[in-house]
């Protein structure tokens, strides 16, 4: 069977994204948190929807993936274990995330206490308002909505998985490594959805080089200097004649 033609990714461009982030203070802080935790992780939604305050590690400024959040019309939300082996992980966060984390910790505990015994403790990042894990359609339809208020274009929730992986390739972080951060099972599926991009990123690895040896870019290309003619010029027979 042929191999099946991989649609291009739907992907925000930089500017779009700083729209996205220059307006995103007027929004709840758990979608402050969301939008920018998703793009600095590259997180699937399930990973992002069962993180919990445990995974947090404040001190040395990492987050580690140990489950994930589920929802089936006969289920409801449920907790379930990652996709793969390698979607268990641990990644490092810049301080501005990590304060964004606290400010988000302090915000929720101060509404737990708001509501005292109706609030649901399940320790999880992003709830409901009473403390229950978030339906993974939430942050669907507010992302859906807040595009449409700042006017970007909505390109789905998955987009920010999407984004996180072309900033990453574009940076030149090897494949491996790209696999790794993204979870993947195999590196081989990276080399799928992203291959597109890692073309790109190979084409740009001849103008550097082309930049750090621009020394040498005159080679071949100099005009030589016209050889010295032999014949005797009307004026210097002349001279000569003399």
């Amino acid at each position: 069977m042929p191999k099946q033609e991989q649609d291009e990714k739907q992907i925000y461009t930089i500017d779009e994204v700083k729209k996205l982030y220059e307006n995103l203070r007027s929004e709840p802080m758990k979608y402050q948190v969301y939008l920018l935790l998703a793009i600095y992780s590259g997180y699937r939604r399930s990973e992002m929807l069962g993180l919990e305050w445990k995974d947090i590690d404040f001190e040395n400024n990492i987050i580690h993936v140990r489950r994930t959040s589920q929802y089936t019309a006969e289920k409801g939300i449920y907790t379930d274990t990652t996709k793969t082996r390698k979607s268990k992980r641990v990644s490092k966060m810049p301080v501005s995330i990590m304060n964004l984390l606290k400010h988000f910790k302090a915000e929720q505990e101060a509404e737990a206490a708001q509501l005292g015994t109706k609030w649901e403790d399940h320790d999880r990042l992003f709830t409901k308002w009473n403390g229950a894990p978030m339906n993974p359609q939430t942050p669907f339809e507010w992302l859906k909505g807040y595009c449409e208020r700042i006017g970007v274009p909505f390109r789905n929730i998955h987009s920010l998985r999407h984004l996180h992986a072309s900033l990453l390739i574009f940076e030149g972080v090897d494949v491996v490594a790209v696999s790794s951060d993204m979870g993947h099972s195999v590196v081989g599926t990276t080399l799928n959805l992203y291959s597109h991009m890692f073309q790109e990123a190979k084409a740009r690895n001849c103008d550097a080089i082309s930049n750090a040896l621009s020394f040498t870019n005159g080679i071949g290309t100099e005009e030589e200097s016209p050889a010295e003619d032999d014949t005797e010029t009307e004026t210097e027979q002349q001279v000569l004649a003399l």
